[in-house]
């Protein structure tokens, strides 16, 4: 056996996409096409099970805490029957192999490979065998919703109906205020206003009242207006005399 391990390269490190129900008969058809290289299968635990599945009894099935604990042992082609949690040991499966390293991959660890890329710094192609890759799932469209046909008549009537239900006098709601106004309490009632009252003079002889300054309901002295004071000067009296029309020459 050679003492040198692979590099990690997409010629010699492959993925095969492959269902768990299918990896026995992948691992039976990778060791046909390799039948030439010296070729041990790893894997997590169990290995005496998946040895008995095995057709070939040569080939060596091994865990990987055995294999991390055999440093000497080299093998042309390492094929991982599954994926350890850890991308450490995975990483030590490969250094086993001389040659070629493969790994059978179902769709429920592709979350796992995420580690081990992220270790190696690189995405790694995957690629799937005829007979071997994931199943299928095939999205059933949504059904196209079928339609009445409707004569010319049938359409007009639809129509009126809908348009009669859309016109129809929606029921008026009771308006309730949102408070509850005693009598005398209502807030848009008018209310009496207090009589302004005359109060007197100030220091400058203007009128000074109880409400407002009072001044459009009285006089300047105080005393109240009238309600159709006239003015005390009358206005300006304009005298028009009338213009004789001046006679023709003619007459």
């Amino acid at each position: 056996m050679s003492s040198e391990a692979i590099s990690i390269k997409p010629n010699n490190h492959r993925i095969y996409q492959c269902p768990s129900d299918k990896k026995v008969a992948l691992i039976e058809e990778l060791i046909a096409q390799n039948a030439t290289a010296e070729i041990v299968i790893a894997c997590s635990s169990d290995a005496d099970s998946l040895r008995e599945k095995i057709t070939n009894k040569d080939i060596r099935v091994i865990e990987d805490k055995e294999l991390v604990k055999d440093k000497e042992l080299k093998y042309e082609l390492l094929i991982s029957y599954d994926i350890p949690i850890k991308a450490i040991v995975y990483m030590a499966r490969v250094t086993k192999a001389t040659q070629k390293a493969f790994l059978l991959l179902d769709k429920s660890e592709q979350n796992e490979l995420y580690s081990i890329e992220m270790l190696l710094g690189r995405a790694i192609k995957q690629e799937s065998l005829v007979g071997y890759e994931y199943p299928t799932v095939t999205k059933e469209s949504p059904k196209k919703p079928t339609y009445k046909k409707m004569s010319k008549d049938e359409i007009k009537d639809e129509a009126k109906k809908r348009y009669d239900a859309k016109t129809q006098d929606a029921p008026k709601k009771e308006f309730k205020p949102k408070k509850d106004f005693k009598d005398g309490d209502d807030k848009w009632a008018k209310k009496k206003k207090a009589p302004n009252k005359f109060l007197g003079k100030d220091e400058n002889g203007k009128a000074i009242f109880s409400g407002k300054d009072g001044e459009r309901n009285h006089r300047y002295d105080g005393t109240p207006r009238g309600k159709y004071d006239a003015p005390k000067a009358g206005g300006r009296k304009i005298s028009i005399k009338a213009i004789k029309p001046k006679e023709s020459k003619e007459s």
